[in-house]
C-alpha cells in the first residue's frame, strides 16, 4: 500500500474520531522491500490528534471533524478548520495513536499564549478555559514516540464557531477612568443583563472574565452586590499611587444557555495618595490624613439624638461647591423647629441619601463641643473649604466612637469596607472553588443591610 493511499485511509479513520491527522516520516527494517519499508514508515511516523471541545463533558463531540494530513521532517501547517457548535467548552488536543505530545501551545489571532494543562501522561491539552467563539487560533505540536526516528512537529489552525444572533452580555466598568481617585474607590462592573443567583455557572464565568490588575499588586475579589451589579475591591485598600487597569474577557465568551458575551470597553485608573479623615464623634474632631501622617484637626458636629451620623467607613462620593438642602426632603415638616432650608458651601458628599461634610457657620458655637447637626458632619467655612481641595472621589471617611447605626455596603453609597474579608469573599462566585479565605482585613467592620434613608440631603 503506498504511504498516500495509508494516509487516506487514517484519514478517514480520524473523520470517524473528530481528529487531525499528523503524519510524519519514519525508518522501516533495511531486510523489507521498497514498498514494505514505505508502509512500514508511514504506519509508524502517523499521529492522530483530535482537536474538540464539547461542554457535555467528555471532551470530544459525536460530529466528524475535518482531517488534516501532515507530514515530512519540517514543520507543515494543515489546511484552517472550524470546530463545530457542540465545541463550546475548553478546547481541547488528544493524541489517539502510540507516543506523547511532547509540547503545545496555543496562542490567539494576536499572538498571545492559551492557557491549558496536559495531561499526566502527556497525551492531552486542555485549555484553561473555553475559548472565545469566531477567534482564530494555532497550536503548535511537538509529537514524540511515534517510532519515527524523533520528535517531529506540526501546526494545526483552527477557529472557534461563531457566534449565534441573539443579545450579548457586555459590562460597564467604573470608575469614569482617569484618575487620581482615592484609595477606597471600589471597582464596579454594570452588566447589561442580570445573572440570577441560581446560575452560580454563569456567574462563575463571568468574574473569570472580569480580570483587574493593578500595579503594585494587590490580592481581590469581585463581590455580587446583585443580579446585575459587581463590586471588586482589594483585601485591604488599594496603595496609594497605584494604576489598576480592568478588562473584560467576556467578547465572545460562551456563558451557557444560548448566551454569549459581547465587546466592552476596558478601564485604566490610578490612585493618589492615602487620605483619610478620621471623626471621633465622642471628642467632636476630625483628623484628616496623608499616608498615614496627620495634615490637620478640625472642630466638628455630628448628628444630634434622632439624626445620628452613621459609624464605619464610607467613601467619598463626589464634590459640590454650593448645595440646597431643606429639612422635608428627610420628612421633617414645614414650621417643625428641626426644619431647615439652607444655601451649604463646601458640599463633600459621602452617602446617597444626603449626609455631607460641609460649612455649617450657624453652628460655630457648638463645634468641638457638641451634636447638633441632623446627620451631616458640619465645620467652619475654611475648614470646609480646606477639607474640599484636600479631598477627591474615592477617599475615605470613617467615623468612630458614635452612636449612629452603621454604614451600609452597598445601598447608600461605597461601604463596601465594612465587610470584613471572610464576608467579602462570600459574595464571590468563585469562593466555592477554593478561593474563600479565613483571614481578616485589617479593616473590618459590621455588615448591616439594613434599607438607606430618604435620596436627600441631611443638615
Amino acid at each position: 500500500m503506498s504511504s498516500r493511499r495509508y494516509a487516506r485511509g487514517w484519514g478517514a479513520l480520524s473523520l470517524a474520531v473528530g481528529a487531525v491527522l499528523v503524519s510524519t516520516a519514519a525508518q522501516s527494517p533495511d531486510r523489507e522491500s521498497e514498498d514494505e519499508r514505505r508502509a512500514a514508515a508511514s504506519r509508524a511516523a502517523t499521529a492522530v490528534v483530535a482537536v474538540d471541545g464539547c461542554a457535555a463533558g467528555g471532551g470530544l463531540c459525536s460530529d466528524p471533524r475535518r482531517s488534516v494530513v501532515l507530514g515530512g521532517d519540517r514543520v507543515l501547517t494543515g489546511r484552517p478548520f472550524t470546530l463545530g457548535p457542540r465545541a463550546t467548552g475548553p478546547v481541547e488536543l488528544a493524541l489517539r495513536t502510540p507516543g506523547v505530545l511532547a509540547d503545545v501551545t496555543v496562542t490567539d489571532q494576536r499572538g498571545r499564549r492559551v492557557a491549558g494543562a496536559q495531561s499526566a501522561d502527556h497525551t492531552r491539552w486542555t485549555s484553561a478555559a473555553p475559548l472565545p467563539a469566531g477567534a482564530r487560533y494555532a497550536a503548535r505540536l511537538v509529537v514524540d514516540g511515534t517510532g519515527a526516528g524523533g520528535a517531529r512537529r506540526a501546526r494545526l489552525d483552527f477557529r472557534t464557531a461563531p457566534m449565534p444572533a441573539g443579545e450579548r452580555l457586555t459590562v460597564t466598568f467604573g470608575p469614569g477612568g482617569g484618575g487620581p481617585y482615592g484609595v477606597g474607590r471600589p471597582i464596579t462592573a454594570e452588566l447589561s443583563r442580570p445573572v440570577p443567583e441560581d446560575d452560580p455557572d454563569t456567574r462563575r464565568a463571568v468574574e473569570r472574565a472580569l480580570d483587574v490588575r493593578s500595579e503594585p499588586h494587590v490580592d481581590g475579589a469581585w463581590h455580587w452586590v446583585d443580579s446585575a451589579t459587581l463590586h471588586y475591591r482589594p483585601r485591604t485598600y488599594w496603595p496609594a499611587h497605584a494604576t489598576i487597569r480592568v478588562h473584560s474577557g467576556l467578547g465572545g465568551a460562551h456563558l451557557g444557555g444560548g448566551l454569549y458575551g459581547g465587546p466592552s470597553r476596558p478601564l485604566t485608573f490610578t490612585t493618589g495618595a492615602r487620605i483619610e479623615a478620621v471623626t471621633d464623634v465622642s471628642a467632636h474632631r476630625m483628623t484628616v490624613f496623608r499616608d498615614g501622617e496627620p495634615l490637620r484637626t478640625l472642630p466638628v458636629t455630628t448628628g444630634k439624638a434622632g439624626y445620628r451620623t452613621r459609624g464605619g467607613i464610607k467613601v467619598v462620593l463626589g464634590k459640590e461647591p454650593l448645595v440646597r438642602m431643606r429639612g422635608d426632603t428627610i420628612g421633617i415638616k414645614r414650621g417643625s423647629t428641626d426644619f431647615y432650608d439652607l444655601k451649604v458651601r463646601w458640599a463633600t458628599r459621602v452617602t446617597w441619601s444626603g449626609e455631607y461634610l460641609h460649612a455649617a457657620p450657624w453652628s460655630l458655637d457648638s463645634q468641638g463641643n457638641e451634636d447638633v447637626s441632623h446627620g451631616c458632619t458640619g465645620m467652619s467655612t475654611e475648614d470646609a473649604a480646606w477639607l474640599f481641595r484636600t479631598v477627591r472621589e474615592g477617599d475615605l471617611v470613617r467615623v468612630v466612637n458614635g452612636y449612629g447605626k452603621p454604614m451600609t455596603p452597598f445601598d447608600n453609597g461605597f461601604g463596601d469596607w465594612n465587610l470584613s474579608w471572610p464576608e467579602w469573599l462570600r459574595g464571590s462566585a468563585l469562593a466555592a472553588d477554593g478561593q474563600e479565605s479565613t483571614d481578616t482585613a485589617d479593616i473590618t467592620g459590621p455588615a448591616s443591610r439594613s434599607v438607606a434613608g430618604a435620596l436627600s440631603p441631611t443638615l
